[in-house]
């Protein structure tokens, strides 16, 4: 079991990611602990007033809000009575048993797990420490629960550290078919914090393969001076779809502040996995004659995904790789020189150019043998070259109505009878 400790300011927030779940069938309520009404007869209102009733007695506190995910592994099937019970032990484990709290079942994950909305201000107005709850009191509890309940040990298994559970309905967005603010959030959880990067432009070039963008508006505007940052979601063009939902408005806070950190974090994270992908690159292109669309789908084979980067004139100007397999993002150029669009581009101009003229020649041989098999090609390669054709060039198409000097009847000359 994996417990994810996030603390907050907004029980608002907290409560409505999780009611949110509820009316799109992603969640289901397991319990409301500390309510006055039984969970059967408690309202999105009643919720948050029993919350903001603890809150309005201790108003100096700012952090006030603890969400809390436990996380399961894939394996265990876990019905909603244990669930509920592991939940209930939890919150007794970490002092939290007397705080009015509700707990919530979420579906929309490949793995089970639950999520544990509640405050720390008490009903004396006093407050409850968090400081290193996640650290003590979370991690012997977690212990605890996984040997008194028989679960999977985290740490015995790779696919139950909570950074690689990857939600599975995290896809290319289609907009208009699902609540865009939902389907963008549903693709952030999944790139945010499982793929590293160091700067806007990488992150947009994973962003992008689920139809989604990251913006900050131009220079001059009044959200980029103040490092605000939007989400919305393009179509299959890049073009914008739908109205850009704020940074600050998802859960997760994915804003350009947050974003910068992990910027610096993703620095060193991702240099080790560099070697890969030059290695990947380096036997693509000297593999074999390629060119750029054969480039990238042979890197697709290696579970890499190759943004290039365009102008209004439609001119490639740049080029990011994002490995799937080490979850890495790098900008072409950062990789080195031989790595960069206008390389790589070139690298693959060359390689074209530099193909033999006679294996061209007989791939033309071969296929008018095949159109033709009682025709033999009269045009030597040298005739091609006499003919202005070049290798890469398309060969000009005969119209319908075209039949060959061999095939056509000859007329018959009629002779003039003097008389």
């Amino acid at each position: 079991m994996v417990a994810k400790i996030n603390t907050g300011k907004s029980i608002s927030k907290a409560l409505n990611y999780n009611e949110q779940k509820v009316q799109t069938g992603m969640a289901e309520i397991l319990l409301a602990s500390g309510f006055i009404k039984d969970m059967e007869y408690l309202n999105f209102n009643d919720k948050l007033n029993q919350f903001q009733r603890h809150i309005s007695l201790n108003e100096r506190t700012a952090t006030n809000t603890l969400h809390v995910s436990l996380n399961f592994d894939v394996s265990e099937k876990i019905s909603n009575e244990k669930m509920t019970e592991i939940a209930q032990v939890y919150m007794e484990k970490i002092g939290f048993s007397d705080q009015p709290y509700l707990v919530y079942r979420h579906k929309d994950a490949g793995h089970p797990h639950l999520h544990i909305v509640s405050t720390n201000i008490k009903k004396d107005g006093t407050r409850k420490s968090l400081h290193n709850l996640g650290r003590l009191q979370s991690e012997q509890a977690r212990k605890e629960i996984e040997i008194n309940f028989g679960l999977v040990i985290a740490g015995n298994k790779p696919q139950i550290e909570s950074k690689k559970i990857t939600p599975v309905n995290a896809q290319k967005i289609n907009y208009g078919k699902a609540e865009l603010k939902r389907s963008i959030s549903n693709v952030l959880v999944a790139v945010i914090d499982q793929y590293k990067y160091t700067s806007l432009p990488e992150l947009n070039a994973v962003l992008r393969l689920y139809n989604v963008n990251a913006e900050r508006g131009s220079e001059e505007s009044r959200m980029f001076q103040h490092k605000g940052l939007t989400y919305h979601a393009i179509d299959d063009a890049g073009k914008k779809v739908g109205t850009p939902i704020k940074a600050s408005a998802f859960y997760m806070k994915p804003t350009l502040a947050n974003l910068e950190n992990k910027f610096i974090e993703n620095q060193a994270l991702k240099e080790p996995h560099s070697k890969r992908l030059k290695v990947s690159i380096d036997w693509i292109l000297n593999k074999a004659p390629v060119d750029l669309p054969s480039f990238v789908k042979a890197l697709e084979k290696e579970h890499i995904n190759v943004v290039l980067r365009e102008g209004k004139d439609g001119i490639v100007f740049g080029i990011t790789y994002v490995d799937h397999k080490t979850k890495c993002v790098f900008n072409g150029s950062d990789l080195g020189k031989a790595y960069s669009a206008k390389a790589v581009i070139e690298k693959c101009t060359q390689i074209l150019s530099e193909q033999p003229a006679i294996s061209v020649a007989e791939k033309i041989k071969e296929t008018t043998q095949i159109n033709h098999p009682s025709i033999k090609p009269k045009e030597s390669v040298s005739t091609c070259r006499q003919n202005n054709f070049h290798p890469g060039l398309p060969l000009t198409v005969p119209s319908p109505g075209y039949i060959p000097s061999e095939f056509k009847k000859k007329k018959k000359r009629i002779k003039k009878i003097s008389i």
